[in-house]
Parts: structure tokens; sequence; C-alpha cells
């Protein structure tokens, strides 16, 4: 068992007394102090290990502190650490020509940003520019960034106390076969039904008004929602009819989390605009960006884009993510990725699901799966209420300090456990942390009504 008592170190008192944290109530934390990483593993500085099956926010896929990669930011600081966006550099090309050869059709471009929101505020401003039209529609379950646009096309909670803000966003449900808005009873009846419902959201605001549909390639913190049989083939198809830009949200979703480069190549899709972070380069250095197709780049050509960062392309970062993709090749990674959901998570997941009955429903592919849990396996009830605080997120708090006591650093939301460790987690090391989550769940079995 893990200790989780704290000694109030000058790391741990220096940061309660200056770090402001993200989304979080400054005097309800108290963060451990991580000294170290390495691989699959996290260390704090009182010497307590945890098997990191949260990548961090999802986006350490490479393992941490690969020495490799620490090696290709090393050379390239020792030889050139910055320079301004308006001149080329070779590891800011480097890095855009091997993204865009792995990205579907022809996305053969690359605008460089910080990080994800920063790629989703870009992607739609090239959209709204690229069909002269406003509107957005981004779904209900959705999770685009924090920024002030990205924050609007987000879904949920975490947008409502931003709001007011960006005009234009309209909100449609996607598909969520364990939880269907549109009461369908199988996989393709829910395709069906929400190509339907997009398209009578599309009658009713006017198609020829909407700029873009952006939509998580798989959705991530909502859920981790796989799209049924022929639903982004329908987007797709939508989209093309009333020319509509594609947008794909594969911040979380890309780079080896759903066992392909990108999450779209599973159904052999190929959206007119890809926005990436995260998986990229692990988080090593901030870095995301918007892979873009000729047809809109084209739009630029003798036209100016209205948008840029003083760290576009920073060449530490790309040098990072050349780096990472040369080792993601030479290592398999992407390979052992779809081994692990296929071979390891998605058997052993579907043993919990037999043994527990608060389990009701897993899904995922890769190395991005979640546990959905509840009281009522009939009514499918959730273990805690959308969005719960305080008292009613009880159980779900036990679950989390139940994993960290047993050595292991969950990432959950709402009533859900995720399966999401670095994408080089090695199989012995996956079902060391999934025994014990098959132990954590018996406290959530305690809750069952059903």
């Amino acid at each position: 068992m893990t200790s989780l008592e704290t000694r109030p170190s000058e790391a741990f008192v220096n940061d309660r007394a200056h770090v402001f944290h993200s989304w979080s109530a400054q005097g309800m934390i108290n963060p451990i102090v991580v000294a170290g990483a390495e691989g699959s593993w996290i260390w704090d500085d009182q010497g307590n290990r945890f098997l990191d099956f949260s990548s961090q926010l999802v986006n350490v896929n490479i393992g941490h502190q690969h020495p490799k990669l620490i090696a290709a930011i090393q050379e390239q600081a020792a030889r050139l650490c910055t320079i301004a966006p308006i001149h080329a550099n070779d590891a800011r090309s480097e890095a855009a020509r091997l993204i865009t050869e792995r990205a579907p059709g022809d996305l053969d471009m690359v605008f460089f940003t910080n990080g994800g929101a920063e790629a989703t505020e870009n992607a739609i401003r090239m959209a709204r520019l690229h069909t002269g039209r406003h509107k957005i529609l981004t779904t209900y379950r959705s999770y685009h960034g924090a920024t002030g646009g990205a924050i609007q096309l987000t879904g949920d909670p975490r947008r409502w106390p931003s709001e007011p803000g960006l005009p234009g966003i309209v909100k449609f449900w996607g598909p969520y076969p364990y939880r269907s808005a549109f009461h369908s009873s199988d996989e393709i009846e829910e395709s069906q039904r929400a190509l339907q419902h997009l398209r009578d959201v599309l009658m009713v605001e006017g198609a020829q008004t909407v700029a873009a549909i952006l939509i998580e390639s798989v959705v991530g913190t909502n859920g981790i929602l796989v799209p049924p049989p022929g639903y982004l083939d329908g987007v797709r198809a939508i989209c093309d009819e009333f020319g509509i830009v594609f947008i794909a949200d594969e911040v979380m979703s890309g780079f080896g989390r759903c066992g392909e480069w990108f999450a779209v190549d599973a159904w052999d899709v190929a959206p007119d605009l890809i926005c990436f972070a995260k998986g990229v380069n692990s988080g090593y250095l901030p870095l995301g960006g918007v892979i873009i197709t000729r047809r809109i780049a084209d739009t630029f050509t003798e036209r100016q884009f209205p948008g840029g960062l003083t760290y576009s392309g920073h060449p530490l970062a790309c040098a990072s993510a050349v780096a990472s993709i040369n080792i993601f090749e030479e290592e398999g990674i992407i390979d052992h990725a779809r081994h692990l959901g296929r071979d390891v998570i998605g058997p052993e997941l579907a043993k919990l699901k037999e043994k527990h009955p608060s389990v009701g429903d897993v899904r995922g592919l890769g190395v991005f799966w979640a546990i959905e849990l509840v009281k009522d396996r009939t009514t499918r009830e959730p273990l805690v209420p959308f969005n719960a605080a305080g008292e009613a997120n009880a159980p779900m708090v036990e679950l989390v300090g139940a994993c960290k006591a047993r050595g292991l650093w969950p990432f959950t939301h709402f009533n859900r456990m995720h399966v999401v460790p670095p994408c080089t987690t090695s199989d012995e090391e996956m079902r060391q942390g999934l025994a014990i989550i098959d132990e954590v769940l018996d406290l959530a079995d305690k809750h069952y009504i059903g």
C-alpha cells in the first residue's frame, strides 16, 4: 500500500503559497510533489510510487522521460533554442513533413500552436474565413479547450461559468449507444438516428450558415465514446453535401492513443482539418496545431491568415515532435497500443464487467477506454449524478483515494474510470493496474441497488 502522508517540503509550501491551480478551488486541494517519473510510473518526494493510468492528462503517450526524446531536446537546445515563426527552421519543417505524411487524405500543411485549445481556436477561424459562414456545430459531450472560444465550443459543464461567450456556436447530440438520446436499440440504429438528428439541426439552423462541424473523433474526457459504424462516414458525407468544413479534434485521441496515428484512420475517414496536441510529443514541451487540407490552405495563398503566435512552431517543441514520431516508428508503439487494447485491456475489462455489478458498460480502443459505473444496470442510473460535487460525488472520491492508496494514479470523470496509461505500458504493468481497479470496484459494488 502507498502512503499519501506528506511532510511540508519547500516545494509544497511554495506551491500552496504562490501557485494558482487550474480547475481548482485553491483552498480545497492537496497536491503531491512529483519528484520524478519514468516510463509508466511517477513518484512523489516522499518515495510513493504510482502506476500512471492517466498519462497525466492523457498526453504522455510515449511514456515519461524517454531517453531519446530528452536527448533530441538537449541537442536542439544546444543548436538553436528559439526563432520567430516568420523564419523557416529545419525542426519545424521536418515536424510538419512527418505529421502530414501520417495524416489521411490531402491534409498536407500544418499551422503550429502551443496546445490543443489554440488549435481549435484557429481551426474554426480557418473554417469561417474559408466558407464565409459563421456558425460552428459541436456536441454536448465534448471538450475542446479552455480559451475564450474553445470553452464555448466545449459541451460539458466546464463551459457554464464562461457564458455568454463566442456567438454562433450550436450544440447537438452525438452518438452514445449506452445512453442513447435517440432510443436506439443497437449501434447501427444509433448511427443512423444520430446522423438524422444532425441533419435536422442543420435544417433548422440553415446549413448555408454553418461553417464547420467540429467533433472529437473519439470523445475523450466525456466518456471515451467510440463512434458507431457509419457515423464518421455520415458526417463526412453531410459536410460534403452542404459545403461545411469537417474538423476532427484529435488532441486526445491522436498519435497512438487509439492504436492509429489518428483515430479517424480506424474508419478510413479524412476530415478537412485535424486539431492535434498532447501525444504529438507527449507534453515534453508545449505543442499543438492544425493539419490543413490543400483546399483550405489555398484560401490563404494571396489572402492573409489573420492569426499567429509568438511560439508557433517553436524549435525545441518541434524537435521533440520529430524525435517522438521517429521513436513511435522505431519502437512499434502504434502496433503496441493496438495490441494492448485488443489483447489485454478489452478482454480484462470484459471480465470486470462480468464480475462487478456496478460496471454498466466498458468501451474503447487502443489505450483509450472507459469503465462506466452505475447503481442499477437495468435503469442505468449512474453511480454519481451528472456533474456531481460534494457529498453527491463521495463514491467516486472514495474510488480515487483507494486507487492512490494502492499505488495507481487514476483518471476519472463523472461516473467513469478511464483506462488511459501511456501507449508504451507493458502487458504486465497493464494487468497490474487493472488488478488494482478490480479491487477498488468492490467499493463501487457496495453502492449498487439494482
